[in-house]
């Protein structure tokens, strides 16, 4: 059987066709699936995306009509795929549960970090042989507070590292961590967390309840000099509110993985092209805000626990298992 896999990146295929050696034969594409790209799959019963795929009734319906039968996705977040849609036209669908949590925190960290000491403004200014210190001069966090919206594995992950620098620790989420609440947390609510911290890092998943989470009023429940970091899912801030506080000159720093409106421009070349998204480019244009494309995942210890993931769920399906990363599982 042959597996067709899109949104390759040229990091993660040697990964792929490695774990998928002696199982199945796997061919990645560098395209994602998008209404113009799934007519591609036809003829494949498998197909594994990625998380910035677009998986809604049209493309599904197509993929159903060309013979699909399983959607392996490579990552941990699904709100990409209407699964109600799925589910009606016979399509499992399976994720990847868990990968190294420590990828995501660590690199919340490294924005947090860069943001607070100037790293990218220091490190453009050397270039120019430019050794100035005039506006690079941050904090110690130590002794501050950070506030963690989220305190599953990643965010336990963050806020070990944060226990390690000696800060405070708020937190809040629907249920307590133990871990977390031996490490010092008091858990707070929202509006507390975000008028106290210095730093506040989200780790929350995106569903209806959680989308714009940071919101305006969020936003200005904040410290003028606080520092966010967003390393989950772009749809937990409302991004034309925080260019509005930005506009206004607040916060120390704002380090952003991820975007509301990141299909269709992360993972790609856009750099000879007109910037249509007036807020996307509007926001790096301030010099207090880092802006990443979705890579705090990808490190070769988290890309490779979800490429096996992703050969395990081909495995299972195919021999009429399911486990606990499917969303929708097989008919028959």
């Amino acid at each position: 059987m042959e597996i067709l896999a899109f949104g390759v990146q040229a990091d993660e295929r040697p990964l792929i066709e490695r774990a998928f050696e002696g199982y199945h034969d796997v061919h990645c594409l560098d395209v994602f699936l998008t209404e113009d790209t799934a007519r591609i799959a036809a003829g494949h019963e498998i197909i594994s995306t990625s998380v910035n795929a677009v998986l809604d009734h049209r493309v599904l319906q197509t993929l159903a009509a060309g013979g699909t039968q399983m959607i392996a996705q490579r990552s941990t977040g699904f709100n990409n795929i209407d699964l109600e849609v799925a589910e009606r036209l016979g399509l499992t669908v399976a994720r990847v549960s868990y990968y190294s949590p420590y990828s995501v925190a660590e690199f919340a960290w490294t924005l947090a970090m860069a943001v607070n000491r100037r790293i990218v403004r220091a490190s453009n200014r050397t270039r120019d042989f430019d050794f100035r210190l005039d506006g690079l001069m941050g904090r110690d966090l130590r002794g501050r507070t950070v506030g963690v919206l989220g305190t599953g594995k990643i965010g336990e992950a963050f806020t070990r590292i944060a226990h390690g620098f000696g800060m405070k620790l708020l937190g809040w989420d629907v249920a307590e961590n133990p871990a977390c609440v031996d490490l010092g947390m008091r858990y707070v609510e929202k509006e507390r967390l975000f008028a106290e911290s210095d730093l506040v890092s989200l780790h929350v998943p995106l569903l209806p309840a959680t989308r714009h989470v940071i919101d305006a009023t969020a936003l200005k429940a904040m410290k003028d000099d606080a520092i966010l970091v967003n390393s989950s899912r772009g749809g937990l801030v409302d991004t034309d509110a925080l260019v509005a506080e930005l506009r206004a000159g607040r916060f120390t720093g704002v380090g952003l993985d991820v975007y509301e409106a990141e299909a269709g421009l992360f993972f790609l070349d856009k750099s000879l092209e007109a910037v249509e998204d007036d807020t996307l480019a509007r926001l790096v244009t301030f010099p207090n805000v880092v802006v990443t494309s979705h890579q705090a995942y990808y490190t070769e210890d988290a890309v490779g626990q979800i490429v096996e993931a992703t050969l395990r769920n081909v495995l299972d399906h195919v021999a009429g298992r399911r486990s606990e990363n499917v969303l929708v599982p097989r008919v028959g």
